[in-house]
């Protein structure tokens, strides 16, 4: 169920929480979301053959050419949006549902996208399974974002865009935040932190990242 921290892995959970994320140079300071990365049960979210490898410092494979990230870089990008239990939150690229499950612990809503119809029916009965019944997820271009539900309170991107998506700044609730990688696939990329402005956007760049690439159906 949600938040449930028993079993072999939760001494695994508490040494991810020290050593990747608040330890000195990573810097995860924000409370929520170091309890949150706490909760969430990584070990459901990797295949089978790799959970014992699920709270390592990297990403890992899912299937459909798809990874679910780092757990520093989960706990990263949502720290970068500020978020609040009221909330309502856009993600897209929902992969294994990971990243999802992180906000959901955090805020009241979360919708999510994702392309690929496998990836998406297989997170979904994850997600429900372990007791997220605040999620809404759809199989669709990301790129479009979810226009009838927004505006959002935050925008997360997991994936890599070749450049902004004017389409989901839009969606954006003035003075909210989208975190989005941007860049070609293979090479350099950036972790952008924008802001929605009444002119347009305010853009903070943060680190360089690889991602898998934002595709369109």
């Amino acid at each position: 169920m949600k938040g449930e921290t028993n079993g072999a892995f939760a001494a695994e959970r508490a040494r991810m929480v020290t050593d990747q994320l608040s330890r000195p140079g990573r810097d995860v300071t924000d409370g929520t979301v170091l309890r949150a990365m706490g909760r969430v049960r990584r070990e459901h979210f990797v295949p089978p053959a790799l959970r014992t490898r699920a709270y390592a410092d990297g990403p890992l494979p899912i299937g459909e050419g798809q990874t679910i990230s780092q757990p520093y870089m989960v706990a990263k990008m949502t720290e970068c949006l500020q978020l609040r239990p009221e909330h309502r939150i856009l993600e897209i690229g929902t992969g294994c549902g990971y990243q999802t499950a992180v906000l959901a612990e955090i805020v009241a809503e979360v919708y999510s996208v994702e392309i690929v119809s496998k990836l998406a029916r297989e997170a979904a009965e994850r997600l429900s399974s372990l007791g997220y019944d605040h999620i809404s997820l759809r199989v669709g271009d990301g790129h479009l974002g979810w226009p009838e539900a927004a505006p959002f309170d935050g925008i997360l991107v997991t994936c890599a865009a070749p450049q902004i998506p004017l389409t989901l700044i839009d969606q954006l609730r003035l003075g909210a935040r989208m975190v989005i990688p941007v860049g070609p696939q293979g090479k350099n990329q950036q972790l952008l932190c924008l802001q929605r402005t009444p002119s347009g956007f305010a853009q903070e760049t943060l680190f360089p990242v690889r991602f898998v690439p934002m595709t369109s159906q």
